[in-house]
């Protein structure tokens, strides 16, 4: 089955930069174009010694720095895809289970195949998301390709 239209999931890591070129690199052969997907969580998540929340300011802070670092996640996916020629565009979705917006994205966007990272973030973060490429295997409706 030629594939045409490509998702992938990146959180910035090397990992997912790696499937970043793995995806430039098959988009290349097939003569696809693909889609990089970042996933902006909402700070929510109860900090030891801070209470059960934190205050609005650092929130904003929070949220401010997150999508910096979206933005530096997609313009480096681009700046990749850019130089293989190959047709890129990206999403940025705020939500808290990256999983489910990369799902949705993939039958919204009418992609037939996603590639991703076989996991991103390391240490506490990756015990409290779990496994978000466990997740994609078990609920796309499209083959997905994990890269190592």
């Amino acid at each position: 089955m030629p594939y045409s239209h490509l998702l992938v999931p990146s959180d910035g890591s090397d990992r997912s930069q790696r499937a970043v070129r793995e995806a430039v690199r098959l988009a290349v052969a097939l003569g696809a174009r693909i889609t990089v997907l970042t996933v902006e969580q909402q700070p929510r998540m109860p900090v030891p010694g801070m209470g059960e929340r934190l205050d609005g300011a650092t929130l904003a802070t929070l949220a401010s720095a997150a999508r910096e670092e979206s933005e530096r996640v997609l313009a480096e996916a681009l700046a990749i895809a850019a130089a293989a020629g190959v047709a890129a565009t990206v999403e940025r979705i705020s939500g808290e289970r990256p999983h489910q917006a990369i799902v949705a994205a993939a039958d919204r966007l009418a992609c037939d195949l996603i590639v991703m990272a076989s996991h991103g973030r390391r240490g506490f973060q990756r015990m409290l998301l779990g496994s978000q490429t466990q997740r994609v295997l078990v609920q796309a409706s499209v083959p997905v390709l994990v890269t190592r």
